[in-house]
């Protein structure tokens, strides 16, 4: 006996990967800047991405440092080093 399952249809608007958001706010960034250079932009965008990343991942573990490292594919050790420096608890 063969059950057929309905499989979701795909979204009629295909939602923009996550690095097109960053890449969008990337260029924001760039054009305001305008002609001042960052010397630090790759610092910047690191940290800008990773605070809400980290608080966000920790939200879905549910405060679970060690799903929360799992999840991230990082050394419990290193999450905890992480939240130590951005202040999220």
């Amino acid at each position: 006996m063969h059950v057929l399952r309905a499989e979701p249809a795909p979204p009629s608007h295909p939602q923009p990967a996550l690095r097109d958001y960053v890449a969008k706010a990337v260029r924001r960034y760039l054009l305001d800047l305008g002609e001042c250079d960052s010397h630090e932009l790759y610092d910047i965008v690191l940290r800008e991405i990773e605070v809400p990343m980290l608080t966000e991942v920790m939200r879905h573990c549910d405060g679970n440092q060690s799903r929360a490292a799992a999840t991230l594919g990082l050394n419990r050790a290193t999450l905890r080093k992480k939240l130590k420096e951005y202040g999220i608890s």
